[in-house]
């Protein structure tokens, strides 16, 4: 592994593997970048070559509490897009690794993407008005509890992947700091990416888990609705976790949308 310094000083660990067009994958909170392991082997197979890093806070990135909100979060996605020199670009996100995609096209537009990968997450995560498909039972009231509470019990799988994933995933979360990340998590449950959908002109696929323990499935068929160009792919025996829990079906659609 190698890393990337960023302009404000972070050092952000990473995996450049393969040969062909470039497809960058974005962790979800608390997710390190060997939870893309059979994602990075399918689309090297298929003639990419893929990117995966640890964001702040990640991994084996620094952790610190400096810059845990996702418009920084957003500006590290075009920081390694600059050091590695990458245009024509799939963005992958999984959960709020999807969110931060959507911090990055807010912020620089979509002049170096080719295409766009939103895994089971919500544009919304706080219930409100006419807007039902967040996190189940989040409301502006319920905040707080929320983000103090986090993770509490919440059980992101459907179907339990095998123990050897598991354990790796586990292992690879030894830095993660969830009262530093706070701020990170409170940022990204009030966010709001819901005007930023129309204005994405370049292919979007939404991977969602039939099951999701999260939010209905229906809040990522949301996106595929509103974006110009989106297709919605059902994992039907998902949770949270479609690329853990289904990942042929997953790395599948990947292949084929990235050709």
């Amino acid at each position: 592994m190698a890393t990337i310094t960023t302009r404000d000083g972070a050092r952000l660990t990473y995996l450049d593997e393969g040969t062909g067009s470039p497809v960058v994958l974005v962790g979800g909170y608390g997710m390190a970048l060997g939870a893309w392991g059979e994602q990075a082997v399918a689309l090297q197979a298929s003639g990419n070559r893929v990117v995966r890093y640890d964001r702040r806070g990640h991994g084996t990135s620094d952790v610190s509490a400096h810059g845990q909100r996702m418009a920084r979060h957003g500006k590290d996605v075009a920081e390694v897009l600059d050091a590695l020199e990458l245009d024509d670009v799939v963005l992958v996100g999984a959960s709020m690794g999807a969110s931060v995609i959507w911090s990055y096209v807010d912020l620089f537009g979509t002049d170096r993407l080719r295409g766009i990968v939103s895994i089971d997450q919500t544009p919304k995560m706080i219930n409100e008005g006419d807007w039902s498909l967040g996190f189940y039972d989040l409301t502006w009231d319920t905040v707080n509890a929320f983000v103090t509470g986090f993770p509490g019990g919440h059980q992101p799988f459907h179907q339990i992947p095998p123990p050897e994933i598991l354990q790796l995933l586990m292992a690879e979360r030894t830095n993660f700091d969830f009262d530093i990340m706070r701020p990170l998590l409170r940022d990204h449950t009030e966010a709001d990416w819901r005007d930023v959908l129309p204005l994405v002109d370049v292919p979007v696929l939404v991977i969602t888990g039939r099951h999701s323990p999260l939010w209905p499935c229906e809040s990522s068929l949301y996106i595929a609705d509103t974006v110009p160009n989106g297709k919605a792919v059902i994992c039907e025996e998902s949770g949270h976790v479609p690329f853990l829990e289904q990942p042929d079906v997953v790395n599948d659609a990947l292949v084929q949308f990235c050709r």
